[in-house]
């Protein structure tokens, strides 16, 4: 019999990842028989460490309180506080009851762990981290990394190891809603400045789902005659859209361009021509250099091909705006 328990008025919702903060506010006090608890599916990789365990047991004084799982009578949060009163030799302990679901339970023993008590190590932020991208994918990066104690960086490199299935939108850690891209938003956005050119940036914003800074962003690149979306996005989505098998990707030939004398015997040109040889790398051969590049170096290394694309996207630009002035003085780089 478990006693001096009422009943809990429910989880706080998914909203966002804030919402666990409130979730100990709505736990229940009780005391109950320590071979009445489950243990397991904790968030330590490595198990729980002895020596705390000692150093609880050692120490003055009633354990606070540990977290439970109601529905299941798992230890949510206070594993380590249960072997030392079992070590002690009590037979009861007191708990706090939480009626959440079991990723919920999981989400709060990550929490409590992270902020209190013996703090989880690395891998287990980075298990905890891969789980709930998993359990929780509309989450953004951001409101994941205050759950488990990583950066917003390290989290979205973890994501991309996850198959946890494409999201359209995630939810920040203020429970908004923002879509995981503002290509489409910036589009829409270009063609609303476009067609009716009185609308107002804060309309536009509202229209489109996207920023007032966003909108302000595209006026000014349709001002410079340049796409309404960066770069970097539309790159993004050409790799993040599935190549069919029966349509193999096309070989960049740079045969004509390496044989043509202007280019040849030219210092810039010669230049161009070796910094265009990466163009030609197979599929197999990027994923050889992906496989190869360290865990803790490839956010730094995509940003930087990130630049390098965008200083590639510029020059193409540069040179089709050459091409539509017509053929000038000379043809040599």
């Amino acid at each position: 019999m478990i006693e001096g328990v009422a009943p809990s008025d429910g989880a706080a919702g998914e909203g966002s990842a804030t919402d666990v903060d409130r979730y100990l506010a709505r736990c229940a006090p009780g005391r109950v028989p320590i071979d009445a608890l489950v243990t397991g599916d904790s968030p330590r990789v490595a198990g729980e460490d002895p020596g705390h365990v000692r150093a609880l047991a050692e120490a003055d004084g009633p354990l606070p309180a540990i977290v439970v799982h109601r529905p299941t009578m798992r230890v949510v949060d206070g594993l380590h506080r249960l072997l030392a009163a079992r070590s002690r030799g009590e037979r009861t302990i007191d708990v706090l009851f939480f009626d959440g679901t079991a990723d919920e339970a999981f989400l709060l023993a990550v929490r409590l762990n992270s902020a209190d008590g013996l703090p989880l190590g690395q891998a287990d932020r980075n298990a905890a981290a891969r789980r709930i991208i998993a359990t929780h994918g509309t989450w953004s990066d951001r409101a994941i990394a205050a759950v488990v104690g990583l950066s917003a960086k390290t989290v979205g490199v973890l994501r991309r190891a996850v198959p946890a299935g494409g999201a359209p939108a995630r939810i920040g850690r203020d429970g908004r809603v923002r879509p995981l891209t503002t290509a489409e938003g910036r589009r829409q956005a270009g063609k609303l400045l476009v067609s009716q050119p009185g609308t107002s940036l804060r309309e536009v914003a509202r229209r489109t789902n996207v920023s007032v800074g966003t909108v302000r962003d595209v006026r000014r690149r349709l001002l410079d005659g340049a796409d309404p979306v960066p770069a970097r996005q539309r790159l993004a989505e050409r790799a993040e859209a599935p190549i069919p098998a029966d349509e193999p990707r096309p070989a960049q030939d740079l045969g004509p361009l390496r044989r043509d004398p202007s280019m040849r015997f030219t210092e810039a040109g010669r230049g161009v021509l070796r910094a265009l040889d990466v163009g030609t790398f197979s599929p197999e051969q990027w994923q050889r250099y992906t496989d190869a590049v360290p865990a803790h170096a490839v956010g730094a290394l995509a940003e930087a091909a990130h630049h390098c694309a965008e200083s590639w996207a510029l020059f193409a630009r540069k040179l089709e705006e050459r091409s539509r002035r017509g053929p000038g003085a000379s043809t040599a780089l």
